[in-house]
C-alpha cells in the first residue's frame, strides 16, 4: 500500500526538516496517487500556532501545480489541549481541512516528548493520566476524523518497562475507542514506532483488534514522516497488521469524509 500517506509533516511544523515541495517531489518519485499533509497545530509545543491565512495559499500553489502528478489533500494534526478547546475547535471549522488528526502531546501543560510529563510520576499514575486524559477528550472534541497514534506514550516513557499491559487498561480503552467510533471518526495505523526502536506499530496489534471487535471500520495509514525520505515507510508491515485483524479497506478523507479504498491483492502478497 504504497499509494497514500495520511499523517505527514513539513517544515511548517517545527520538528520537521523538509520543504512542503520537497515532500511532494518525494511523494511523487514514490508513485503515491495521495498525500495528506498534516502540519502540527499545538501552543505548547511550538509556542505558536500556524497562520492558516498564511499557509493554505502555499498550500493551494502545490496542489494545482503538481495536479495530475498526485492528489494533495489539506490535513491538520491537532495536539488537543483541553485549556485551548474553544481555539482549537475554531481553527479547525474556520478553514477547509479534508483531515482532522487528534492527537495527545501534551497534558496538564507538560510535555510528554520531552518527558516532562513523567517528572514525579510512578509508571501508573503516568498511564491513568494519559487515557483519563484521552477519554476526557474524545467527549468533549468532536472535530476529528482520527485519533492518532493512542499509544504515544510508550515512545517516551522513562520507566524501565514503558509497554501498555492491555488488560489493566481495557475498561478505559474500550471507552476510548467507543467515543471514537460513537463520533463518527476513526484511528490511524501510524508505523512511526518501527522508527522509534518499539517494533510495533502505534497502536499496537492489540488496540486494532480490539477496535475491530468493538465495530471500528475507519482507519488510515500514516508514516507520522517529519523527512521525506519516511513516506510510507514500514507500510508493508501495516497492511500484514491490517489483513491479519479483518480488515480489508483502509481510508483517505475528502472534505471530512472517508473514502475506502481496498488494501488490494498486491499489496498482501508483497508483504515482506
Amino acid at each position: 500500500m504504497k499509494i497514500l500517506d495520511n499523517h505527514v509533516h513539513t517544515s511548517f511544523s517545527s520538528d520537521a526538516k523538509d520543504s512542503m515541495e520537497t515532500v511532494i517531489k518525494i511523494a511523487i518519485k514514490k508513485g503515491l496517487n495521495y498525500l495528506t499533509i498534516t502540519d502540527h497545530i499545538e501552543n505548547h509545543i511550538t509556542g505558536e500556532w500556524i497562520d492558516y491565512n498564511d499557509y493554505i495559499p502555499v498550500f493551494n500553489h502545490y496542489k494545482e501545480k503538481y495536479k495530475g502528478e498526485i492528489e494533495l489533500l489539506l490535513g491538520i494534526e491537532v495536539g488537543y489541549e483541553s485549556d485551548r478547546h474553544e481555539g482549537l475547535e475554531k481553527i479547525v471549522k474556520s478553514y477547509p481541512f479534508d483531515f482532522v488528526i487528534c492527537s495527545t502531546h501534551c497534558i496538564d501543560g507538560k510535555k510528554i516528548h520531552d518527558r516532562s510529563y513523567f517528572e514525579g510520576k510512578s509508571k501508573k499514575e503516568a498511564y491513568d493520566r494519559y487515557f483519563e486524559y484521552m477519554r476526557d477528550c474524545t467527549k468533549k472534541f468532536k472535530e476529528f476524523n482520527i485519533y492518532g497514534h493512542l499509544d504515544y506514550i510508550i515512545r517516551y516513557g522513562t520507566y524501565e518497562n514503558n509497554e501498555i499491559c492491555f488488560e489493566e487498561y481495557k475498561p478505559i480503552i474500550d471507552e476510548i475507542l467507543i467515543n471514537i467510533i460513537n463520533n463518527g471518526s476513526g484511528i490511524e495505523l501510524n508505523t512511526s514506532g518501527y522508527r522509534y526502536g518499539l517494533d510495533s506499530t502505534h497502536p499496537n496489534i492489540k488496540f486494532i483488534k480490539r477496535y475491530k471487535e468493538l465495530g471500528g471500520t475507519i482507519i488510515t495509514l500514516g508514516s507520522d514522516s517529519h523527512r521525506a525520505k519516511d513516506l510510507c515507510a514500514d507500510f508493508d508491515k501495516a497492511c500484514e497488521i491490517l489483513v491479519s485483524c479483518g480488515f480489508e479497506h483502509v481510508c483517505i478523507f475528502k472534505n471530512r469524509k472517508p473514502k475506502f479504498i481496498k488494501i488490494e491483492e498486491k499489496d498482501k502478497s508483497n508483504i515482506a
